[in-house]
């Protein structure tokens, strides 16, 4: 991952911008008796790291972000920078709908040691293109490190359009890519060509990887890789490579859990299986998540155990 001869860094500087194409976790935050599981967070960065993954997202969606307070934000990422040791890059997630609160977590994470930062689009205010253009761009000068766009409707209300997209790009060089989870193969194909080569456009969705890649995107920002992070990565090689055929294969061994693990809210469903496999201690979450019906428990479980059956 990082450059010949180089030295890893807590500043990220071996990390190029095409280290963030490929597939990236969007790490959970581990949870026991309602604190963060340190123990348990470190075990988890250094599997990820051993099966193959090509990053971390540290504090994103997945992470619970919106329910950890600011220092536990900050502390989170920096030890999961720490535990990472310069052998991925690590993503902190940074955003919010106040561009004074954003601001601030990007400071504050750049200097905790972050390589990069996945920025979601601003939630529940729903700006207008021109706001989001003047937060993300605040957000790109206050830092030299990599910046990766978030657009997620469904929880935002609002897009990133491909015309700000753009726009930005044009202006800040350090705005490397967007991670577009609205579930539109047609806007990441008018992403991947109405942007420059180098720009990443990257999949919020595990079962979309294939689909994007067909359109020219470069990788995933994957919640199903926090428990299966050798196969999601060789899904998202195999698509790097233009080797559709065999990355479709693959991928339909993995549709079910792509699929299930939103059965609920996610994290829950996926710490849930991170737990039974001995990954995490709990599978806590916290208010106002909570654990799954008995019902879908059952469901998240066979589905996990004939995954696990598919790819023997």
């Amino acid at each position: 991952m990082s450059t010949p001869g180089s030295i890893p860094s807590r500043l990220g500087r071996p990390f190029g911008p095409q280290a963030y194409a490929g597939a990236h976790t969007a790490l959970v935050t581990p949870f026991l008796n309602d604190q963060v599981a340190w123990a348990d967070l470190q075990k988890l960065v250094d599997f990820q790291i051993k099966e193959g993954i090509d990053g971390l997202i540290s504090v994103g969606t997945t992470g619970e972000s919106p329910t950890l307070d600011y220092d536990e934000h900050i502390a989170v990422i920096a030890k999961t920078v720490e535990y990472a040791a310069g052998r991925v890059p690590v993503m902190a997630g940074t955003g919010s709908n106040a561009t004074t609160e954003a601001l601030d977590l990007t400071k504050r994470a750049d200097q905790a040691g972050a390589d990069a930062f996945l920025l979601v689009a601003p939630y529940y205010n729903k700006p207008s293109q021109e706001g989001l253009y003047r937060h993300f761009s605040l957000l790109a000068e206050c830092t030299a490190k990599p910046i990766m766009l978030y657009s997620i409707l469904g929880r935002c209300g609002i897009e990133i359009t491909v015309e700000t997209v753009v726009r930005l790009r044009q202006k800040y060089r350090n705005i490397i890519g967007i991670k577009e989870a609205g579930g539109q193969v047609d806007k990441a194909a008018r992403l991947v060509r109405e942007l420059d080569p180098e720009f990443l456009v990257l999949s919020g969705d595990d079962s979309l990887t294939v689909a994007f890649g067909e359109v020219g995107g470069q990788g995933i920002i994957s919640v199903a890789s926090n428990w299966l992070p050798g196969p999601v990565a060789q899904l998202a090689a195999l698509v790097r490579q233009k080797k559709f055929a065999e990355a479709k294969v693959l991928q339909a061994k993995l549709a079910d859990i792509f699929k299930t693990l939103f059965i609920e809210p996610n994290p829950v469903p996926v710490k849930h299986v991170m737990q039974r496999s001995g990954l995490i201690q709990s599978d806590e979450v916290r208010l106002p998540l909570c654990e799954m019906s008995d019902a879908n428990r059952l469901l998240v479980e066979a589905c996990a155990d004939a995954t696990l059956a598919n790819l023997r």
